[in-house]
């Protein structure tokens, strides 16, 4: 069976949306500025790992990139609430309340929610530019990047603390 990302691409992305979701905003100027960076450099090796594993003609990459992008943006959109979601989450982790957990949880599924609606929105256009069988590859790899995108921030994100009412 082939590894459907070559190069070490996932990891790098692994590691660079880790570092997003964990990193302190002491500088917020040089923080922000590092994240800029950052976010560019995750976008253009998540836009290689596609590229190497679609294989597109040239024909189908002038009609396929435009619509990645704009997919991409909106996707950006939603990782970025996602993120900011998680960051509210560890500032209080410790004092998390009843009506915390309910907030977040709320927070949690109205992302997933969007997250394929906007899944969805996307298809009608990607099979206009793409054969079925390429769209159900992209999408492979779009879900295999974000459930290795989970499984990275699963492992650093602590359980809620039951212990209090």
């Amino acid at each position: 069976m082939k590894r459907i990302f070559t190069n070490g691409g996932l990891i790098i992305i692994m590691a660079a949306l880790l570092f997003i979701c964990t990193s302190p905003l002491a500088a917020e100027d040089k923080a922000a500025d590092n994240m800029q960076l950052l976010i560019a450099k995750v976008k253009a090796d998540k836009k290689l790992i596609v590229a190497e594993n679609l294989q597109l003609t040239e024909k189908e990459g002038k009609a396929f990139w435009p619509v990645y992008e704009r997919y991409q943006n909106e996707l950006f959109l939603l990782r970025s609430r996602s993120f900011n979601m998680i960051k509210n989450y560890a500032d209080n982790y410790e004092t998390m309340t009843n009506a915390m957990a309910k907030k977040f949880l709320d927070e949690f599924m109205t992302i997933e929610t969007l997250r394929i609606k906007l899944a969805g929105t996307y298809l009608p256009q990607f099979r206009k530019v793409l054969s079925e069988k390429k769209v159900a590859r992209y999408y492979q790899i779009e879900n295999k990047i974000n459930a290795a995108l989970y499984y990275e921030l699963a492992a650093q994100i602590p359980y809620v603390k039951t212990g209090n009412p």
